[in-house]
């Protein structure tokens, strides 16, 4: 992709785009029906919904929070809060998904973050609440555990025991929020499970058999390619394989899948700053692991910008079966109105929030030549997602962020008349993160905190 080295902050158009944010919020509270369940994705224009699970409430309210963290907005803040408090409790206790840290994270956690920065008033009685569901939310998260024989071990999909996503990584948010608030599960007579360690765990696992770094692993061992799920022998913790839910197969890869990974392992670096060094002897070290998270992000945040159109945007799958039909579709922008295979704009937003993140954390430990590679790329993709024809300025379309794809393989994505492939729709996901990549780089502007998800002030 071309890294666009001079591009600022400053120079996005952050004022237009929460003005754009705030419309499509009003719009989907008004016209939403919630009694379909959350909304997951939208087919001409209109948000509509998925049974599948519901991974995404979190999404829409936690948007309206983000949207009063950007911009001061309290009608925001109290559409988000009072959401919340009312709908969000049975996704605490949902012991059924692996989806904690995107529901309750962006719902309980940004509240906390905003009481913890001093931004809303709230009493100790109302922080407690908070603190108290993250909390769960962690714990319920991290007893969905499969041992492995190497050791180590995993949360599980809602596939089941057998199944390790490399989407599971960026919700480790949830296991390390209830570990900074103090919190420890207990098992079977009584036994203290720590919560960072099945949090290093499962990142540990996740880099080892999801993500690949060209050491000669398999055939198809590019490295920072991911597979989607590695799946296991619950029988005797053996890895059998790697596969692909919403890819297109176990041995290409999934543009989506990839993001989270790179967006997550970044922010989890950042956290280890958060704590002392004694915290992560029990896991090898802090050497140890944050040289695992930093392969990792290194690894997939390259194959990203190896992998992306001219513009900074993805494919859906970088082995998808047309794609070839585009010709080198690298050198060029991406076109999300051709004929043969959908970009995945959400893969973009979550992307480039990872790169960002890793650029930052690069230069803020010296390398400044490194870390400025991957900020730039970052801002650059942010460039073009902020603009049209990926932001939706049309003011009867209830998406913000347009050419999203959910699962093409089971084709589920809405095919406008005239198209022969999904584009122009937009995804809760999408759109939150879009949001989200909109508020970290607003707060970089002005004298405002660096954002992340566990508050950088101390407990």
């Amino acid at each position: 992709m071309n890294i666009q080295q001079d591009l600022q902050v400053e120079d996005l158009p952050l004022q237009r785009f929460w003005e754009l944010s705030a419309q499509k919020i009003q719009l989907i509270r008004s016209d939403y029906d919630t009694s379909q369940g959350s909304p997951v994705f939208t087919e001409d224009g209109v948000y509509t919904t998925r049974g599948w699970t519901e991974w995404t409430q979190g999404f829409q309210f936690g948007s309206e929070i983000i949207q009063f963290d950007a911009t001061g907005q309290t009608e925001y803040l109290e559409m988000g809060r009072e959401a919340t408090v009312t709908r969000m409790a049975p996704h605490i206790t949902h012991i059924g998904v692996h989806d904690h840290g995107f529901n309750n994270v962006s719902t309980y956690g940004a509240l906390w973050r905003l009481c913890r920065e001093g931004r809303i008033d709230a009493s100790e009685w109302e922080q407690s609440f908070y603190r108290l569901a993250l909390k769960s939310t962690g714990a319920v998260q991290a007893s969905r555990w499969t041992p492995i024989a190497d050791g180590g071990g995993f949360i599980h999909s809602f596939n089941g025991p057998h199944s390790l996503f490399v989407d599971t990584v960026r919700t480790l948010r949830a296991l390390a929020l209830s570990h900074r608030l103090g919190h420890v599960l207990y098992g079977e007579h009584d036994e203290p499970i720590s919560l960072l360690g099945r949090l290093i765990r499962h990142a540990r696992a996740t880099a080892t058999y999801n993500i690949y770094y060209g050491e000669g692993r398999d055939s198809y061992d590019l490295r920072g390619r991911t597979a989607h799920e590695a799946v296991f022998n619950v029988t005797d913790g053996q890895f059998r394989c790697p596969n692909s839910q919403q890819g297109f197969s176990p041995f290409t890869t999934w543009t989506r899948g990839l993001a989270w990974a790179m967006c997550g392992y970044p922010e989890q670096l950042e956290f280890l700053d958060m704590l002392d060094d004694d915290e992560l002897e029990p896991y090898g070290g802090r050497q140890q692991v944050e040289s695992m998270m930093r392969k990792a992000a290194l690894a997939t945040c390259d194959f990203y910008l190896e992998h992306s159109s001219l513009d900074g945007i993805p494919y859906w799958d970088t082995g998808a079966p047309d794609l070839h039909k585009l010709g080198d579709y690298r050198d060029m922008p991406a076109d999300p109105y051709n004929d043969v295979e959908p970009v995945d704009s959400s893969a973009a937003a979550i992307g480039a929030q990872g790169l960002l993140r890793l650029g930052h954390y690069l230069q803020s430990r010296g390398e400044q030549e490194k870390g400025s590679r991957y900020w730039q790329a970052g801002l650059s993709v942010a460039r073009t997602l902020l603009e049209e024809p990926y932001l939706s300025t049309d003011e009867s379309h209830q998406g913000l962020l347009l050419h999203s794809v959910y699962h093409r393989p089971n084709g589920w994505d809405y095919i406008p008349e005239g198209q022969s492939i999904p584009c122009g729709e937009s995804s809760m996901w999408g759109d939150y993160h879009l949001r989200e990549l909109a508020l970290y780089l607003s707060r970089m502007t002005g004298d405002r905190p660096y954002y992340t998800f566990f508050s950088n002030t101390r407990q």
